[in-house]
């Protein structure tokens, strides 16, 4: 698998040289560091934004920032992208990224809870990167498909990408009774295959995302 790792980095676009020393410092300050988005899944994500050309991108869990500047990197000018951070102790490196970044200006960073904030922005978004507390995606779902206010966060056409939906296997093994995540993953999933408002497929790209369009 390795091997198999290093042939996809070496034939797919370099990094580019502020996201390596953007992982490389998660690596170092940060005690979860496999949650940033990394090489292969931040171009994936660059190149949709080309190829979707959406001009609202709301990004739920910045982490370190890298997820949203590789987002950023492939927006039109004029295109915004609203990030929000639960965990205030992240900012400063998140934004000290986005600050040295050509595409920063394109980044607005908000801290705290995403069910809270992302209302309040009272737009609707093109592209919806859900990447924040796991126990918390069936909730995230709710809101932006507006059955929590009755107005909802996305319109037809829009797309969701949410992030570790297989959740390293967990999700076709028995799950504890305490293990909210794994849970609510699974009701997550649930949701999205058994709601005809969207139509959705799940890629087995590191830990599993669900490509979710809005019909």
């Amino acid at each position: 698998m390795e091997a198999l790792e290093r042939y996809v980095r070496a034939h797919s676009e370099p990094e580019d040289a502020l996201l390596q020393e953007l992982d490389r410092e998660t690596h170092l300050r940060t005690v979860a560091p496999r949650m940033v988005s990394g090489h292969i899944q931040g171009r994936l994500l660059e190149l949709l934004v080309r190829m979707l050309r959406p001009q609202r991108v709301l990004e739920i869990g910045t982490f370190t920032g890298y997820s949203a500047l590789s987002m950023a990197a492939g927006l039109e000018e004029g295109a915004r992208l609203d990030t929000v951070e639960v965990d205030d102790e992240l900012e400063e490196v998140a934004q000290s990224y986005f600050d040295r970044s050509p595409h920063g200006a394109k980044i607005r960073l908000h801290i705290g809870s995403a069910l809270e904030i992302a209302p309040r922005l009272a737009t609707t978004f093109d592209l919806v990167f859900i990447d924040g507390d796991k126990r918390e995606y069936p909730d995230y779902y709710r809101m932006l498909l507006g059955d929590t206010s009755g107005t909802p966060l996305v319109h037809s056409g829009s797309v969701l990408i949410a992030d570790n939906i297989l959740w390293s296997g967990k999700v076709v093994e028995p799950v504890a009774h305490a293990d909210r995540h794994t849970q609510a993953l699974l009701e997550f999933n649930r949701m999205v295959v058994e709601d005809p408002r969207v139509e959705n497929v799940i890629v087995p790209l590191r830990d599993g995302l669900n490509l979710i369009r809005v019909r």
